[in-house]
């Protein structure tokens, strides 16, 4: 395979020479595009030496061969790695001022970029918009992860490791548009069921793998329905924005049992990633319940309607039904899983470890999909982007999708 790795001028510079490593040695054609800063990190002898081709940065260089476009256009995918808040700014306002920024206007390959910047301009709302815009164009993210940055800072911006990025970029250059044609309907979020006006019982989902379960299908080509509960700030504004995706949203159990409900008659596939309550409060207080009213000693729950397994029973012929359940770590992780495959009556169930530091929230998640007869058909650990194509991957097999 034909792969353009872009290199840019940031400290992460340094990962992407194991990144470029790994993928020569699963024996591709490997040509290296850095930006002019990117060689204040890593020089052109180690690129050409890694890659085993010639580097250069520049446009006028190999013009016979019309080499600024020529490396874009005989891509078969294209890694920019790291990818700076500067570059990601170009890229999406489609600037051309080097080799890195022709190549990528002249491509029609798979583009994966790893971002890697301090949170403070990873979180900016310009970097935020320039990623959105980005998404609707098809670009593949990997990343950020949350950790160590330069400096002793702390937090999301850190580039994803190599491993993972170039196992999420080739998975990308055999998976583009298996889904086409098909249409999803995805859940995500946690409900709420009222007990006044005020208080709730609900659950700490922040209805981040969801959302990129929802992305994942859309950049695959498929169309989605988006169904959401309660989820953190910021978490759809990515999403939502894609053509491909359209959101609901929606608040208790009951609302989302009746939208996923109407949403799956028409789907192919139907994925319940939503933090479902399982009771709801058996009286609802129309005004704020106060300490003056006396001590509230108990509250009476009744159980709710379970969602996952009445669009299990009504699933018509073909439809794919996936389920998801959230686990705390011990030795019946599986086993469990397993028999509430069986009770729900789902194609596939997937079964996330979560903790007081764990599955919920930014951070990454680990996963397994149980299959027919209990069989473990994928795991996958990672960043939600990571394991959101591990999923789609094992539907798209339980599914004949090659």
């Amino acid at each position: 395979m034909f792969i353009v790795v872009g290199v840019t001028g940031g400290i992460a510079a340094y990962k992407s020479v194991h990144l470029v490593r790994l993928l020569v040695r699963e024996g591709h054609d490997v040509h290296v595009i850095p930006t002019e800063d990117s060689l204040r990190f890593i020089g052109l002898t180690t690129w050409e030496a890694i890659s085993r081709n010639p580097v250069t940065t520049s446009v006028h260089d190999d013009v016979a061969q019309v080499r600024h476009v020529a490396l874009g256009q005989s891509a078969d995918l294209v890694i920019v790695a790291p990818a700076t808040a500067n570059t990601l700014a170009a890229m999406a306002a489609g600037l051309a001022a080097d080799l890195l920024g022709t190549t990528l206007l002249a491509t029609t390959a798979p583009v994966v970029v790893a971002p890697a910047m301090h949170t403070e301009m990873w979180r900016h709302p310009a970097t935020t918009a320039n990623m959105a815009t980005l998404r609707r164009r098809g670009v593949h993210i990997v990343g950020p992860a949350d950790g160590p940055l330069t400096g002793g800072d702390s937090g999301p911006g850190r580039m994803s490791e190599p491993d993972e990025i170039v196992a999420v970029a080739l998975a990308h250059v055999r998976r583009t548009g298996d889904l086409a044609g098909l249409t999803v309907v995805v859940s995500t979020g946690g409900t709420r069921e009222p007990l006044d006006p005020v208080r709730f019982l609900g659950n700490r989902s922040s209805g981040r793998q969801g959302a990129e379960i929802a992305r994942e299908a859309a950049q695959r080509g498929a169309t989605v329905v988006l169904v959401a509960a309660s989820i953190d700030d910021g978490v759809l504004d990515e999403v939502s924005a894609l053509p491909a995706v359209s959101t609901m949203r929606v608040e208790t159990a009951a609302q989302l049992g009746g939208a996923m409900t109407d949403a799956a008659a028409d789907a192919d596939v139907v994925v319940m990633v939503a933090a479902v309550a399982d009771y709801r409060p058996a009286a609802v207080s129309d005004r704020k319940l106060r300490k003056e009213d006396g001590p509230l000693a108990s509250i009476a729950l009744v159980p709710n309607d379970d969602i996952l397994a009445g669009l299990a029973a009504r699933r018509r012929e073909g439809q794919t039904i996936v389920g998801f359940a959230a686990e705390t770590a011990d030795d019946d992780v599986i086993e469990r899983a397993r028999r509430k495959r069986e009770r729900k009556g789902v194609d596939l169930l997937v079964v996330n470890e979560v903790g007081w530091d764990s599955g919920f929230g930014p951070g990454e998640n680990t996963v397994a999909v149980i299959g027919a007869a209990g069989s473990v058909v994928a795991e996958a650990a990672g960043s939600k982007a990571a394991v959101a194509g591990a999923v789609w991957d094992a539907i798209a097999a339980a599914r004949g999708i090659r």
